[in-house]
C-alpha cells in the first residue's frame, strides 16, 4: 500500500508539477517541499488541502488514489443507477412493456 507522500509525489509527477511550483504555491522553499515529499518533515492536513487545491483535487481522492472516493448517498431518493442489459428485440420489448406499461409502451413505439 502507498503512503500519502507516496500518492502525492506520483500525481504530482502524472499531473507535470514541479516540486519548485507547488513550494512556490505554498510560500516555501523548494528544498523544504521536497523534504515533506520525501517524509523527512512531517506533512500537516492544512498542508495536505493546500496541495489538493493545487492539484484540483479533493482531500480524500489523494488518500484513496488511484481510486476516486464516491459519498455514498443518505438518502434512497438521491440514488442514480444505470443499468444495461443485452436483450434480444423480444425480451427487449417484454421488458420496455414491464418498466413503462402497456400504454407508454404503444407511445413510444407508434
Amino acid at each position: 500500500m502507498k503512503t500519502i507522500l507516496e500518492k502525492i509525489k506520483e500525481i504530482r509527477t502524472k499531473k507535470g508539477i514541479s516540486q519548485d511550483f507547488i513550494a512556490s504555491k505554498l510560500k516555501i522553499e523548494q528544498a523544504s517541499y521536497g523534504l515533506i515529499e520525501n517524509g523527512k518533515r512531517k506533512l500537516k492536513y492544512s498542508t495536505l488541502e493546500q496541495i489538493a487545491i493545487i492539484f484540483e483535487m479533493e482531500v480524500i481522492d489523494i488518500i484513496t488514489y488511484p481510486d476516486v472516493y464516491v459519498k455514498r448517498s443518505q438518502s434512497q431518493h438521491d440514488i442514480n443507477a444505470t443499468l444495461t442489459i443485452q436483450l434480444n428485440e423480444k425480451k427487449r420489448e417484454e421488458v420496455l412493456k414491464i418498466v413503462l406499461g402497456d400504454e407508454n409502451y404503444k407511445v413510444l413505439t407508434t
